[in-house]
């Protein structure tokens, strides 16, 4: 291999060292990618939320999608490099996460602050069902390490789910 030959350099295997099994890496590694499209969608959606609220809880709202997209945003290296560690590759480009991302886009020129923060509550509740077959996945496999990773994200979600919903809640309302 000629190392300054550009389309040899696209060829060749990352190798990265693990003492995981081809299969194992290949699962989780996947399961990861997916993971981190949702990630991005779930923080681009958060902060078009952010953007283009209104309405007389606008500061409130506004600094909850500012704090929540902070937090989205950072799961996303850890993500993506905890998928190299084991010797996967990742995403690419936008394109890619467009191709594999489970949470929808809203590209709606209006949509209440309400119908925000109960879009984003289902959003974030979705994303914990995935996150926990991506640990049962892990567990599977024996990956402790990802497991453990993801133990924080799915309180990370579940927290966010909750401050939506509370947020979203009616006066005199019960649960």
């Amino acid at each position: 291999m000629n190392p300054r030959d550009p389309k040899a350099l696209q060829t060749d295997a990352l190798a990265t060292p693990t003492d995981m099994k081809s299969n194992a890496v290949r699962d989780i590694a996947g399961a990861l990618t997916i993971l981190l499209a949702d990630m991005f969608a779930l923080y681009i959606k958060t902060k078009n939320f952010h953007w283009h609220m209104s309405g007389p809880h606008f500061r409130d709202y506004h600094l909850l999608l500012d704090e929540q997209s902070e937090q989205i945003f950072a799961t996303t290296d850890d993500i993506a490099e905890r998928a190299r560690k084991i010797g996967g590759t990742t995403l690419r480009s936008i394109g890619h996460i467009g191709r594999l991302q489970r949470v929808l886009d809203n590209d709606a020129d209006y949509v209440t602050p309400l119908d925000m923060l109960a879009e984003l509550r289902d959003d974030n509740k979705q994303l914990t069902a995935n996150l926990r077959e991506t640990h049962d996945l892990c567990d599977e496999h024996g990956d402790v390490a990802t497991a453990s990773m993801i133990e924080v994200w799915i309180d990370e979600a579940e927290r966010r789910t909750w401050f939506l919903f509370e947020s979203t809640r009616e006066v005199g309302e019960t649960a």
